[in-house]
């Protein structure tokens, strides 16, 4: 299997959108481990670890998020994997 890890920001309308509930559902149903959060400068911030092919849609829909989201910049580094991030969760 080939496991990837992508550390993802968001910029634009993403806060107050429900765009880390949106993430966490898509990961869970991609079954992809990591954590999203709120980033104290307005953006969203989230780390996807999982197969290639499901970060990589986890990815994708990073660049239009929910319905209600706004996304104006989406900044994608590929790390190694850990496989120590477990069950996708919101972080506060």
């Amino acid at each position: 299997m080939d496991r990837v890890r992508a550390h993802v920001f968001v910029e634009g309308e993403v806060q107050g959108v429900n765009f880390r509930a949106y993430a966490r559902d898509q990961a869970r149903q991609a079954g992809v481990e990591g954590w999203v959060r709120n980033t104290k400068d307005g953006r969203v911030e989230a780390v996807f670890e999982g197969t290639r092919s499901a970060v990589q849609r986890l990815v994708s829909w990073c660049y239009s998020g929910p319905s209600s989201a706004r996304v104006d910049r989406v900044e994608v580094n590929w790390e190694e994997p850990t496989g120590k991030e477990g069950a996708f969760s919101i972080l506060w």
